[in-house]
C-alpha cells in the first residue's frame, strides 16, 4: 500500500506532466489556428460571428435618431427646503430618502410656511 507522501509525490508528478502536455497542445492549437487564419484571410468577425462591425470599432453600433439631450454648461440650482425639524432646525427638501426625524410621520406638521 502506498503512503500519503508517495501519493502526494505521484500527484505532483502527474500535475507537472498534465501542465506540460497542456502547454504543448495549446501551442500546437494556436499555431494551427494562425495558419488557417493566414491561409483564408480571416478576421475576428469571421471567427466569432460579428459580421458588419467595421475594423477597429468595438461594441454596439450607435442608434440612429435624434441626438441625445445632454446638459452642457447648465447647472441645476439648489432646491429650497420644504420640511423643517422643529427640535433641531434640520431641513429637508422632500427629495431622496426621508430623514429619520420625518420618516413614517405626517409631513404636514413639518412643512415650512
Amino acid at each position: 500500500m502506498s503512503s500519503f507522501k508517495d501519493l502526494v509525490a505521484q500527484r505532483e508528478k502527474l500535475d507537472s506532466q498534465i501542465n506540460a502536455m497542456m502547454q504543448r497542445e495549446k501551442a500546437e492549437g494556436i499555431a494551427k489556428a494562425k495558419e488557417i487564419i493566414e491561409q483564408f484571410g480571416l478576421e475576428v468577425g469571421d471567427l466569432f460571428g460579428r459580421k458588419g462591425v467595421a475594423k477597429g470599432k468595438r461594441g454596439r453600433p450607435a442608434k440612429k435618431g435624434p441626438a441625445s439631450k445632454k446638459r452642457v454648461g447648465k447647472k441645476r440650482g439648489k432646491v429650497a427646503a420644504k420640511y423643517k425639524n422643529p427640535s433641531t432646525g434640520e431641513t429637508w427638501t422632500g427629495r431622496g430618502k426621508a430623514p429619520k426625524w420625518i420618516a413614517g410621520k405626517d409631513r404636514t406638521k413639518f412643512v415650512i410656511k
